[in-house]
């Protein structure tokens, strides 16, 4: 058989491959896309279960001065909604409108925390600098998708500008690039007040980002019949341009030196340059430098140990809820894109210290003890409740809701109990104590006209998108980020010690969201095309 050779070979087709992968098609290159699973879209994907339209993973998209110029790059009209917020505390909750909304959120926290007033105002100020900060950062769609030649416009009365306030920002941005929760520490002193607004971020999430929350939630959209469109877009364009796609398939080996990949068949496939868009420490555990210079050799080795003793950030658990109870029941609780706390005591040390206990103790899970601290998590928590008929009706059948439910969760947890013979009875006892949690605060109607309930673990998601760990937004916070993590430096993030093997995606630039993946996975693709 003869091998198989592409200009350029994407490895992972979430939403940066597919970028890639489409940029280099849509100037003639031969490409191959080669994905793990059946659908392209990793995270940004959607499924149908009983005539419920449901999202696998990212739950509304913010354009970031990012996503709209890639899809504007590409030809691609995609079809949107707003997707409003609304936050909830207890009985609590506000719909989040524009601007103003923040001074009813002030008062919100007011009303739950009077004795913190002051403390509240401090973080409101913090939060509307930081606004600020986010209006400059994203204020102008992101000059990598811009032809600077041609468009004369853009670089004098836009990007120029522009430039002077991004570096007067950029300093103050970077002062605040240190874990959100001792940040808050130094500001809030009531524990609650802290937790609530803190308990729904990665663990030791960058406090610019944290606290750039409110701004995102004015950004949101959504695109008609589902997360997935996004993806099926790109995916589409990317194949009317030529490119190819093999599914279901996973790469076992990169042989470095003769530009070769090797999938779970046996099948090779030579490349000119290759873009690693899926988990990065596999990149590296796989690929053999023999053939390279030592020099090369001795800088991949350095990479791989880096990467290779860090840990993935933080996975979710979601929960899929089939409602026999129409949308307009449920729009009168909340907006679509809903975060809810039931209690505004805060989970203080249960999420950290005490779960930290458990998976340390020694002679395996103790049921009874998981299940108890179990209670006041839920209890405690802050849940991302997506209603996606509320932002297009067509995604429920007449007369039904669907609900998708989630929260941060410890990967190691479900690893430790998956290995006792109890782990089908956690995951039950888990959905129907969420359930309980949320019929017994924010949706009544949960008691009765649930007709069908499943669920994502950690360890889905990590069987699904091969990430470490179950990570959905690429390394922890809880040690030093082995990639690069600052705004200016993002053009590096893509580049490995081997000339001709790039990386792209969530593993490659840290933090990283959806935008950031369909950046780096451009930036790939520029570098390819200026060699």
């Amino acid at each position: 058989m003869a091998e198989k050779r592409y200009h350029s070979i994407v490895v992972g087709g979430g939403m940066a491959g597919l970028t890639c992968a489409a940029s280099l098609a849509k100037e003639g290159r031969r490409v191959l896309l080669i994905e793990k699973n059946r659908e392209c879209g990793g995270l940004v994907n959607s499924f149908s279960h009983n005539g419920f339209q449901f999202d696998t993973g990212i739950r509304a998209l913010e354009n970031a001065g990012i996503i709209f110029p890639m899809l504007n790059e590409l030809g691609i009209k995609l079809d949107i909604v707003k997707s409003p917020v609304s936050v909830g505390v207890e009985k609590e909750i506000l719909n989040i409108e524009d601007i103003k909304s923040l001074t009813e959120y002030s008062n919100l926290l007011k009303r739950l925390y009077p004795e913190s007033e002051a403390e509240t105002d401090h973080i409101i100020r913090i939060i509307r600098k930081v606004m600020k900060h986010m209006d400059v950062l994203y204020g102008i769609d992101n000059p990598f998708f811009k032809d600077m030649g041609r468009d004369t416009t853009y670089l004098f009365k836009e990007l120029l500008p522009w430039l002077l306030k991004f570096l007067f920002t950029i300093g103050k941005i970077n002062r605040m690039n240190v874990p959100v929760e001792p940040y808050l520490e130094k500001i809030v002193k009531n524990t609650s007040l802290r937790d609530i607004i803190s308990q729904h971020f990665f663990r030791n999430t960058p406090a610019f980002f944290a606290l750039s929350y409110f701004s995102l939630y004015l950004d949101y959209f959504y695109p008609k019949g589902g997360m997935g469109k996004l993806a099926e877009a790109v995916e589409k364009r990317f194949l009317e341009w030529g490119g190819e796609i093999i599914r279901e398939t996973s790469i076992e080996r990169v042989l470095a030196f003769e530009k070769r990949v090797t999938d779970q068949n046996k099948i090779d496939y030579i490349y000119q340059n290759l873009v690693w868009a899926a988990d990065l420490k596999t990149l590296y555990r796989i690929t053999s430098t023999e053939g390279l210079s030592g020099k090369t050799r001795i800088k991949f080795e350095k990479v791989k140990s880096r990467l290779l003793e860090k840990r993935g950030g933080d996975s979710v658990f979601t929960l899929f809820v089939e409602v026999d109870e129409p949308i307009e029941s449920f729009k009168r609780i909340a907006n679509g894109h809903f975060f809810y706390s039931p209690s505004r005591k805060g989970l203080g040390e249960i999420h950290r210290g005490e779960l930290d206990t458990i998976l340390s103790s020694s002679g395996g899970p103790d049921r009874s003890r998981i299940f108890s601290w179990l209670d006041k998590f839920l209890a405690l928590n802050t849940y991302e409740i997506s209603v996606p008929a509320l932002k297009d009706p067509e995604l429920a059948p007449a007369g039904k809701t669907g609900l998708i439910i989630s929260f941060l969760a410890d990967y190691d947890l479900f690893k430790m109990i998956a290995e006792t013979d109890w782990y089908k009875e956690f995951i039950t006892e888990l959905e129907e104590r969420i359930i309980k949690v949320l019929a017994g605060s924010v949706y009544p109607m949960l008691n009765e006209k649930v007709t069908a309930h499943f669920s994502f673990s950690p360890l889905n998601y990590k069987n699904r998108v091969g990430t470490s760990e179950g990570a959905i937004t690429g390394w922890s916070f809880r040690e030093p980020v082995p990639v690069v993590n600052q705004i200016m430096a993002a053009n590096r993030a893509v580049v490995t010690p081997i000339s001709s093997i790039f990386q792209a995606g969530q593993w490659t630039y840290s933090p990283a969201g959806v935008p950031m993946a369909v950046l780096t996975g451009k930036l790939a693709a520029r570098k390819i095309l200026s060699r």
